[in-house]
């Protein structure tokens, strides 16, 4: 049994990511088109692919490795709850994505409520405004927004 490393990334933005991401065990195109399986894991993806659960919570975790490392990098000084929603924000739009964003920039620059007006602009899939995903902006926005206890 694989070693699982403890997660960096807290309850709460776990709980996005699976929420919005779903669990499919049989790989579907999301609505930008992409393959994809398990907990919205993408890459090597081909449509005939059929996983397990327990390959899918370890497919995550090694998501989560690399999402968790690049916004560490990206982000050293947040707090969990700014690093959890940006975890989950990259998790579906990419580290190079954040990276190039307006949200990182003013994050960066000592805004972190300009930033988090910057969640509702990324909205779209293929092109759409897509209903999911301005709830899953804004259920990131909040927990981006919220104090540690």
């Amino acid at each position: 049994m694989p070693i699982i490393a403890p997660r960096k990334i807290n309850c709460a933005g776990l709980a996005i990511i699976k929420k919005y991401e779903g669990l499919k065990l049989k790989a579907y195109k999301c609505p930008a088109g992409i393959w994809t399986i398990g907990w919205g894991h993408t890459g090597d993806v081909k449509a005939s692919d059929v996983i397990t659960t327990h390959q899918a919570e370890a497919i995550l975790d090694a998501d989560l490795d690399k999402f968790e490392c690049g916004v560490e990098m990206l982000c050293p000084r947040s707090n969990a709850n700014q690093f959890s929603a940006l975890v989950s924000f990259a998790f579906n739009v990419g580290i190079d994505a954040l990276k190039k964003s307006t949200l990182l920039k003013l994050f960066l620059a000592g805004g972190p409520l300009a930033a988090a007006a910057q969640f509702a602009k990324w909205n779209k899939g293929g092109g759409k405004v897509l209903p999911g995903l301005v709830k899953r902006r804004a259920a990131e926005r909040a927990l981006f927004l919220s104090p540690i206890n």
